[in-house]
């Protein structure tokens, strides 16, 4: 019994790094080795891929091969579980800036992993947002869901570009600017806080670890929360996150909270606006996601 019965591989062919000569390059050795029909398609505007992704995994056995960073990933697995097919299997090839998802999940070569096969179920961090008029919005991610300090450095990044040097002026610039924002929980308790991330992974941005836990498979995910400090503590923090790591960190399978102003939010690498007023809802998904992984 084949294992895929077509792989689809999607990239941006305008992304800034080598995505186009990488996807070319995966496609030959998948064809040489005949696992499945091999297809590359290209995206064409910003979400793209979350349409093409739920468009090739309807159906079937397929591989959806995401080559880009996190945030191309995220659409594709935001477009898989669209789909909803259980039998469609996503994977990513790292080509973008962090990378940090094949970084931390996968240990051998990609195609290695497709040629033997190793599909494994994993978590995936659902956020929902509830509005004002009784509406709702749902997205996925497959690592991270960032508040505060993560988005904000994210936006400077996109208006003045994702060169090293711009990242060391733009970090520092959203840094002495940053402010805290509030957030109000169930108890009506308001909290000031400089950063929130819930993780599904131990690591972010090549350097920080986040927590000493691994398990992207227990229903449960880490909640890293910075209440509002000096910025000498802040950069104290964020050192010890890069140095040593943060160590434990609570484990919840849900989190809660309103939003008490209009907030930018980051799922792995894509951004989303939230209005003010918006109740939030993390919740983890439980092996909701096949996918190509050795760990």
């Amino acid at each position: 019994m084949k294992t895929f019965d077509r792989i689809v591989i999607i990239f941006n062919p305008q992304s800034a790094g080598d995505s186009p000569k990488i996807a070319a390059q995966l496609a030959d050795q998948l064809s040489d080795i005949k696992i499945a029909p091999v297809k590359l398609v290209e995206t064409e505007y910003a979400g793209h891929a979350v349409e093409l992704a739920t468009k090739y995994a309807r159906s079937g056995k397929p591989l959806i091969v995401s080559v880009s960073g996190d945030g191309g990933y995220n659409e594709v697995i935001n477009g898989v579980m669209q789909a909803d097919n259980p039998e469609a299997t996503t994977a990513v090839l790292a080509a973008g800036n962090a990378n940090d998802h094949a970084r931390v999940m996968q240990d051998k070569p990609l195609l290695e992993l497709i040629k033997i096969g190793t599909k494994r179920h994993i978590d995936l961090l659902q956020m929902t947002a509830v509005f004002d008029d009784g509406s709702h919005q749902s997205r996925y991610a497959h690592s991270y869901i960032g508040f505060g300090l993560t988005p904000t450095v994210a936006l400077e990044l996109e208006k003045n570009g994702k060169g090293s040097i711009s990242k060391i002026s733009t970090a520092l610039k959203s840094f002495k600017d940053f402010k805290p924002f509030e957030l109000t929980y169930q108890s009506d308790e308001v909290v000031e806080i400089d950063s929130l991330i819930f993780a599904n992974i131990s690591q972010m941005a090549k350097v920080a670890t986040l927590h000493d836990q691994d398990s992207p498979a227990d229903g449960l995910f880490e909640v890293i929360s910075m209440p509002h400090m000096s910025k000498v503590r802040t950069v104290y923090y964020a050192a010890k996150a890069a140095v040593t790591g943060l160590g434990s960190q609570p484990s919840v399978s849900n989190y809660k909270f309103d939003t008490r102003e209009g907030l930018p939010v980051q799922l792995d690498g894509e951004l989303w606006e939230l209005p003010a007023a918006a109740h939030i809802v993390i919740r983890s998904q439980k092996r909701a996601l096949l996918t190509i992984v050795d760990v």
